[in-house]
């Protein structure tokens, strides 16, 4: 079964471009995790200032897994440091059968 996160990012009015390139300059530092089946970095088209990043796995074990590595906690430091434009909220759970 595939497992979909999907995490809410809320990014600072300008700063959308900049969490672009951050993701872009890390473009493929999951690619190799086990059970890793693809990502999208979703900005939204009006007004709003919700990005989405969406991860499908092969399973939660795979998840977790990735989520325990030390490639997720550099990423998730970027988008929690000081200087970053955004900050993530709980990530939403979705298992596609």
């Amino acid at each position: 079964m595939t497992v979909v996160r999907i995490n809410a990012i809320t990014v600072s009015a300008g700063s959308g471009d900049e969490l672009a390139r951050r993701f872009a300059a890390r473009a493929g530092a999951v690619d190799d995790a086990t059970g890793f089946e693809g990502f999208e970095l979703l900005r939204p088209t009006d007004d709003r200032d919700t990005w989405l990043v969406i991860t499908r796995w092969k399973d939660e074990d795979s998840f977790r897994a990735w989520t325990a590595s030390p490639s997720f906690h550099l990423t998730y430091n970027s988008w929690t440091s000081a200087s970053t434009p955004a900050s993530p909220t709980m990530p939403r759970e979705l298992a596609l059968a």
